[in-house]
């Protein structure tokens, strides 16, 4: 039980007391990740997909002094043209909520608003994680802290590109994080299929996730599991394409001295003007898929549940 401030939606609500499948999703998507429509098109067509594949969509915001839990069409069409919303992470979330701002949520924010709701999965894009030149700015996100304290499944296509992925790996694995590649040896790289990195861990069905994430919970291990999943081949842009694409977007964001929070949304939103919108299709493209294998990984747990 919890006393903290939070509003779920009546289907969000009804589906959890009924031990139905739910999956959650996070909203700086929708506010720093994406530009207007095209952030609300997706985020419409992310929870419509989470639907078709037998499962209840929350996406998470902060707003009116409450964590809402699973937002109504009204909420994410204002969500969708708030552009100073903040941008919540485990530090700031609570003062956001004593504000009264509207606040969207990270990965991190996701996690912790998502255990207290009792939700167990949660789809997302790309995780943050050590950011390129950390070792002089020591530019880490929180979200990798988070995966090794919240018992949360994150499924998502890898860390962002534009981090530097192999210290990113490096923490996960001091962290104790297991990072499972879906159905491929090799871990992927958010807008490529493939890193050049070996996955510490593969599994080939959501029913395995579903059960080591049950299992990590047996155990009493903190924490949850990063699930890197590929963007589908038809859609990714391979790194040998994008890599340069990353390299001229981290030039402009040093020479513009964009730093903190600002960079990931910078590099964002330049991607998708170096590459003439090609890397916002794939971005679209892959949380869909990253927010059907969530489905099916909350449907195989309900099933562990009800077992």
């Amino acid at each position: 039980m919890t006393d903290a401030p939070l509003t779920l939606s009546d289907e969000t609500s009804a589906a959890l007391a009924a031990g139905r499948p739910v999956v959650a999703l996070e909203s700086t998507i929708i506010t720093h990740g994406m530009p207007y429509p095209q952030n609300l098109a997706t985020a419409r067509q992310v929870e419509a997909d989470i639907r078709a594949a037998g499962a209840v969509p929350a996406t998470i915001a902060v707003m009116g002094g409450a964590i809402r839990v699973g937002l109504d069409d009204a909420m994410l069409d204002r969500l969708a043209r708030t552009p100073d919303a903040l941008k919540l992470s485990r530090a700031d979330l609570a003062a956001c909520l004593v504000s009264g701002r509207t606040g969207a949520t990270t990965v991190a924010a996701t996690m912790i608003c998502a255990h207290l709701a009792g939700i167990e999965v949660f789809a997302t894009g790309g995780i943050g994680g050590v950011h390129r030149g950390a070792e002089t700015s020591f530019d880490i996100s929180a979200d990798l802290r988070e995966l090794a304290e919240t018992p949360v499944t994150v499924v998502a296509a890898g860390a962002k590109a534009i981090l530097d992925l192999p210290k990113t790996l490096e923490v996960l694995e001091t962290l104790g994080v297991p990072v499972i590649a879906f159905g491929q040896d090799e871990l992927p790289a958010f807008w490529s299929r493939r890193s050049g990195l070996p996955a510490p861990l593969r599994m080939d069905s959501p029913a395995e996730i579903a059960a080591a994430h049950a299992m990590r919970g047996r155990l009493g291990l903190p924490g949850g599991q990063l699930v890197a999943n590929p963007v589908p081949a038809a859609d990714e842009i391979p790194m040998e394409e994008i890599a340069p694409v990353i390299a001229a977007a981290l030039a402009e964001a040093e020479a513009a001295g964009i730093a903190a929070k600002a960079v990931t949304p910078f590099l964002l939103d330049r991607m998708h003007g170096l590459t003439a919108g090609r890397s916002l299709a794939t971005n679209i493209a892959l949380v869909r898929n990253n927010a059907r294998l969530a489905a099916a990984i909350a449907a195989d747990l309900a099933r562990l549940r009800d077992a």
